[in-house]
């Protein structure tokens, strides 16, 4: 750590993180700062979207919009994982209604070849400068949660050049040029770690490691394209806790808790918490996992299904959370009610 931050008041992630004993689980949620929050839309309405991701000012003012509105236990910074892609040449854009688009994807061997992880945190200097001023503005509420995308999903977008369903031209390219595929990984990886090291270096006290479209991988593939990149990141992060959240990859929980190095593992919805425990054999800490869309339904359902969670996880090696990134459209009381259900839990009646 290069600079000196006001000393942290709640541990209670970190703690959780570690294996610690706590009172009771940690909660803060995927998208937390952002898209539910009225406060974020009237900055949406003067502000383009990666202008509030590139003025340092603005992404720290959106970070602590959701500590300030509903004070979860973890802030996590106001980025996108598309940033990486950026710092590699390709454009990205963000198309209201259709999301991510690329101007130039990798449509070819030649393209593949010509990425090249160079000076990507130098490029991507306006991340660093927001964590440090979100650390410091925080004055030690909360720990600082920075993130990055995983290689195989970041490949997916760059060789798309859009958002899909299942990424058939980013899969039919692995198939078909796997040497320039293999070099690509290698390019993002690299990117990857050095991004991740800078934002521990600017103050970002967890890592979280989003692998959104592990999923669509059968387990070879997974095995293949995913996993071994993902362990090597995740074990070149030394000085943080990292959380690694492969969505839908249930077939993969086994190895991943055992061989990653990862201090916990996020779970998306479709994966029971016993299933979770059994697999990872209680060896490791959990995070999750929430059908964001419950938070849709009465209040008092989202507080019944909210205990029923943690009575399932058990507090200990756990920290409450979505199993995705909460939708645009739930209401801000009802993300607080998931939050303070998890503050006031006081186990099984």
């Amino acid at each position: 750590m290069n600079q000196s931050f006001p000393s942290l008041k709640n541990d209670l992630l970190l703690r959780a993180l570690k294996g610690e004993e706590v009172e009771r689980p940690p909660v803060w949620m995927m998208r937390q700062a952002g898209r539910y929050l009225p406060q974020y839309m009237k900055l949406r309405k003067k502000y383009s979207f990666f202008e509030r991701v590139e003025t340092p000012e603005l992404a720290c003012e959106i970070t602590l919009q959701p500590i300030d509105e509903l004070e979860p236990d973890a802030a996590i910074i106001f980025s996108d994982i598309l940033t990486i892609p950026q710092a590699l040449g390709i454009d990205v854009d963000l198309v209201p209604g259709k999301g991510p688009v690329m101007g130039n994807p990798i449509r070819n061997v030649d393209d593949a070849f010509a990425i090249l992880a160079e000076d990507v945190p130098e490029k991507l200097q306006h991340v660093m400068d927001a964590i440090t001023l979100t650390r410091n503005e925080l004055n030690g509420r909360v720990p600082l949660i920075g993130f990055g995308g995983a290689p195989w999903t970041l490949f997916c977008y760059m060789v798309q050049g859009e958002g899909s369903r299942n990424f058939d031209k980013a899969k039919a390219f692995l198939t078909q040029h796997p040497d320039a595929s293999r070099h690509v990984m290698k390019e993002l990886t690299k990117a990857t770690i050095d991004y991740l090291k800078a934002q521990v270096d600017a103050g970002a006290q967890v890592i979280q490691l989003f692998d959104s479209w592990a999923g669509i991988l059968s387990p070879d593939d997974f095995n293949e394209w995913s996993l071994p990149y993902l362990i090597e990141i995740t074990k070149a992060i030394k000085e943080v806790p990292v959380i690694l959240f492969a969505k839908g990859a249930w077939y993969g929980l086994e190895r991943m808790s055992f061989k990653s190095g990862a201090s916990a593992l996020g779970l998306d919805w479709t994966i029971s918490p016993e299933f979770g425990r059994e697999k990872t054999r209680n060896n490791i800490t959990l995070q999750g996992n929430f059908d964001p869309t419950h938070l849709l339904g009465p209040i008092q359902d989202i507080e019944m299904k909210t205990k029923r969670m943690i009575d399932r996880f058990g507090t200990q090696r756990y920290i409450a959370n979505l199993g995705h990134g909460i939708l645009p459209n739930v209401p801000v009381d009802h993300a607080r009610a998931f939050i303070d259900t998890v503050k006031n839990y006081e186990g099984k009646k």
